[in-house]
């Protein structure tokens, strides 16, 4: 500490620390962010996690209790909160026809994406996303580009936090666009986004 206090205390070497931090600071891709919930959450927007860690940070995984899930969607009613796990790119061969839904980024802070096949305009799930904000519930976005990286590790989700309904079309599937309340991270856009080459 004293050794900061005496390098600080030289105005040239403080000007070039202050640089270098801008400089840093500038570079940065993503900066994590609290998410928008009420209720407490470990879980960062902007972070990378498993699939497991996103269900521990909603306490569906816990000490107690550990249940299989298989889904891309999950419904917490005690939280009033949908999360959507996203894999932008699908191959065949991790997917059946009927889950090769159509996800891509529009831009920065639109996000399209595709129900399962049985969920339709009047069903209650259908209902309960077009009017989430009426009823004070959330939808939370994580996305990936691949579900496997690296040959056969599963690849970690970003966490792009909270999302609102623009407007929806179509009926099982149903295709919707999300307005996310965070731009998603610089990086992601081109690869999320379909129609950039």
């Amino acid at each position: 500490m004293e050794g900061m206090e005496k390098v600080l205390k030289h105005p040239r070497f403080k000007e070039e620390i202050q640089q270098i931090i801008g400089v840093l600071y500038d570079s940065l891709e993503t900066v994590e962010l609290q998410p928008n919930f009420d209720f407490p959450c470990p879980l960062q927007v902007h972070s990378r996690y498993s699939t497991a860690q996103v269900l521990a940070g909603f306490d569906y995984n816990n000490e107690e209790q550990s249940p299989a899930f298989r889904e891309g969607v999950k419904y917490f009613k005690d939280k009033k909160l949908d999360i959507f796990f996203i894999t932008l790119n699908k191959s065949e061969k991790d997917f059946s026809p009927s889950t090769l839904y159509e996800d891509y980024a529009i831009n920065e802070k639109l996000f399209h994406w595709e129900t399962q096949s049985k969920v339709g305009e009047e069903s209650r799930t259908g209902q309960r996303y077009i009017h989430h904000r009426q009823t004070g519930n959330k939808i939370a976005l994580f996305v990936r580009e691949y579900k496997k990286e690296k040959g056969s590790i599963p690849s970690p989700f970003i966490f792009l936090g909270t999302a609102n309904y623009i407007k929806h079309s179509g009926n099982k599937p149903m295709s919707f666009v999300w307005e996310l309340e965070e731009e998603m991270p610089s990086y992601l856009v081109p690869r999320a986004n379909k129609n950039i080459l």
